[in-house]
Parts: C-alpha cells; sequence; structure tokens
C-alpha cells in the first residue's frame, strides 16, 4: 500500500557547503519548520562542540560515519539530560510543594526542548531515501513506508529517522491481541494497541446486541476487529485520518474481515443509528506539538465531547455507547474529578454500567517517570452509556 503524505505542505531549508549553496526538501509534517541555520559536520566534531551548537539554534548536517552520529546523539542526550537534572536541584527547600499540573507542564516543556536539541543533528537521503555515508543502513523500506518521498534529496532528523525505523520494526512485528487470529500491525503515525487493558475491558463487557457497532476513531481497526470476533455482524469504522483508514484496511483485510468491517473517512459519526457505538478517544487534554502526538492528546477535550454531544442522535433507544477512558488526567490535574460525569448528564446521557481496570503498562512502575504518582493511580474504564429516558 502507498504511504501517504505528510498534512503540511512541504518546503525547504538551505545551507552552504563547500562555498556552494544548497537546498533539500525539509517534510515539515514530520520535524515542524525547516532548520534556520545548518553547519556541515562530521567524525572530527566533539561531542561538547556539538552540544554547543544546537543549544545556540544551529543544525548540524552530518556528513561522517552514520554509526559515529547514533553515538554523538546518545551523548547529546547525556548531556540534556543532565543540564535539566541540574535545573530541578536548583529548586530551594522553601519552594512550594508542586502540584500535578505544575510536574505535568514542567515534563512536557523539558520533553519539548529535548527534542527540539535532539532533531537538530540532521541526515541527508537521496530521492530514493539512500544515505551516502559510510556503515549507513538501509531505510528505503521503512521510509517509504512513513511518507511519501519528494523525488529529490532531503533532511531527516536523525531522531526521527530512527523514530521511523523503529516505526517499521513493529509494524513488520505487529501486535498481538488475545482472541484474534493475527496480529495488529501499525504504521508509522498510528496508535499502536500495546496497551493491553482498556482491550481487555472491551472483551468483558457484555454486548447489548450483535447486529450492528460503529467504532469512532478506529484507528489500527483494533476494536473493530474484536468486536466482530465477539460476533458482531456488521461494523462502521469511522477515522478522520487517511494514513489510520490505510492502516486499518490492511489490518482488516489480513483477519479476513472485509464483509464484515466497513471503513469510512467521518469526524466522528457515519450516518444513521446504531444499538452500539464505541470510541476510545485520546485520553489527554492537551494541546499535540507533533503529528504523532494526535493519539494521545485531545486538545480542549474535543473528541471526547464530540463524541458525548452526538451519542444520543445515533444511538438506538435501548442501545449503548461505550466510552473507553483512562482517568489519568484527572490525576494530572488536566480535568475536575467531576468534569467526565458532568459532561455525560449534559449530553443526555446516564450511566448504565461500568468495568474499570488498573494501568499495567512499564511507566506505571517506573519511580524515576516524572508522571510516577498520577500513572500509578490511574484506571482504564469502560463507561456503558445510555440515552436518559
Amino acid at each position: 500500500m502507498p504511504a501517504l503524505p505528510s498534512n503540511r505542505a512541504p518546503s525547504h531549508a538551505c545551507w552552504t557547503e563547500n562555498d556552494e549553496s544548497r537546498k533539500a526538501w525539509w517534510p515539515s509534517g514530520l520535524q515542524g519548520a525547516p532548520a534556520r541555520r545548518i553547519v556541515v559536520a562530521d567524525d572530527t566534531l566533539s561531542a561538547d562542540s556539538a552540544y554547543r551548537l544546537i543549544s545556540q539554534g544551529t543544525s548540524l548536517l552530518w556528513r561522517g560515519d552514520f554509526q559515529n552520529a547514533r553515538q554523538l546523539l546518545q551523548a547529546l542526550a547525556r548531556r540534556i539530560d543532565k543540564k535539566q537534572d541540574g535545573g530541578k536541584k536548583k529548586h530551594g527547600k522553601d519552594d512550594a510543594p508542586a502540584t500535578p499540573l505544575d510536574v505535568f507542564n514542567r515534563h512536557r516543556l523539558q520533553q519539548s526542548q529535548r527534542t527540539d536539541l535532539l532533531n537538530r543533528l540532521l541526515i541527508e537521503l537521496d530521492a530514493d531515501a539512500g544515505i551516502a555515508l559510510r556503515r549507513a543502513p538501509d531505510v528505503r523500506e521503512a521510509c517509504l513506508a512513513a511518507m511519501e518521498l519528494p523525488g529529490e534529496p532531503f533532511l531527516l532528523s536523525l531522531r526521527a529517522l530512527q523514530g521511523i525505523i523503529g516505526a517499521h520494526e513493529w509494524r513488520k512485528k505487529g501486535v498481538a491481541i488475545p482472541g484474534l487470529a493475527q496480529p495488529i500491525h501499525v504504521h508509522y503515525g498510528v496508535y499502536s494497541p500495546n496497551r493491553g487493558e482498556y482491550l481487555d475491558l472491551l472483551s468483558q463487557a457484555p454486548l447489548p446486541a450483535t447486529e450492528l457497532a460503529f467504532d469512532i476513531g478506529t484507528g489500527s481497526g483494533v476494536i473493530a476487529a474484536m468486536l466482530a470476533q465477539r460476533g458482531v455482524r456488521r461494523i462502521v469504522a469511522t477515522d478522520t485520518d487517511a494514513r489510520a483508514l490505510a492502516c486499518a484496511s490492511e489490518n482488516i483485510s489480513r483477519l479476513g474481515l472485509e464483509n464484515i468491517v466497513q471503513l469510512e473517512q467521518a469526524d466522528l459519526f457515519p450516518e444513521g443509528r446504531s444499538p452500539l457505538i464505541v470510541c476510545n478517544p485520546p485520553w489527554l487534554p492537551a494541546r499535540p506539538t507533533t503529528s504523532i502526538e494526535h493519539a494521545i492528546y485531545d486538545p480542549d477535550s474535543r473528541m471526547l465531547l464530540g463524541y458525548l454531544n452526538g451519542l444520543a442522535q445515533h444511538l438506538e433507544h435501548n442501545g449503548e455507547g461505550w466510552l473507553i477512558m483512562s482517568d489519568l488526567a484527572e490525576h494530572l490535574g488536566l480535568r475536575g474529578p467531576d468534569f467526565l460525569t458532568d459532561a455525560i448528564a449534559a449530553a443526555g446521557l446516564r450511566v448504565a454500567g461500568k468495568l474499570e481496570t488498573r494501568a499495567r503498562h512499564p511507566k506505571a512502575m517506573d519511580e524515576s517517570d516524572p508522571l510516577h504518582a498520577a500513572r500509578r493511580a490511574e484506571t482504564t474504564a469502560l463507561w456503558r452509556l445510555a440515552i436518559k429516558t
């Protein structure tokens, strides 16, 4: 299946090399605005010098050994982390205790700053995604799976390139889902179902009907596939993102469910009503800083509120809307404790039942994670919602 273009207009990055002006395509949808200042670097550049340059806003176009670039990126990450840890230790004993929201905002800011700095180590790829560096891997297949090649040389940050390579390896391997005959293979930029708690809830909730279901924001198609596996005879799965729909289409086809699952590009609901409507929106009401973060962050709870406020218009009289949500946002102070129950009531809905489970993912057990306290308290719930009578 052909890769899909990014959602931002392409642009070019410019620099001077060997007294000549050069330019290359810059995939803004993957890594934001083009670098403003680029200098050529190679194996003679020390990690300390590289750190000073990127801290001053300079991007480094690597012309040395590829594996040395990987080592340099790791060295830069250590320096950035040391600098950020030093900043934390400057807070005095009399400082007011940080609220969970303060901790979250500081963590997001530091992660954004860290990403911005690390993204300043650049690799040039030719029109076919080849890399003309010593000991460089063949990344053509991974790049083709993640982006539409521009037909000319282009620049990627080494960090973004590593993300593309890693995502491609996960895509080939797939994620095993209990009850499904085949793994779910996830495309670059599509949310991966590697957190199994919410899928366990989906497999346990009693079905209100089996003739029809809507899957809102299908992503990889895993929820639609599980509903089909549970005996739902027809499923309409929607998403706004063409990349997600391409991913879901591949998974549905691989599982042999084309006659059961119908995919539609739509903002939330398809036409008509259904006795079961399922939605697993992004869990955190914060603004994404990259296209990939749209699977995690839901600015102003747009998708959550859109689903709740439209549910009564699309739900059959005795049907159920299943909302799969974590309460991590409440523990982080991003939402008030009554936000969700108030929103459910305001939408003309009532809670017919609720299944809950504790977080089991590795970050919930990692005491070094800045958000550990909130993650440790996190629960994921499947809310069974019905129209108020």
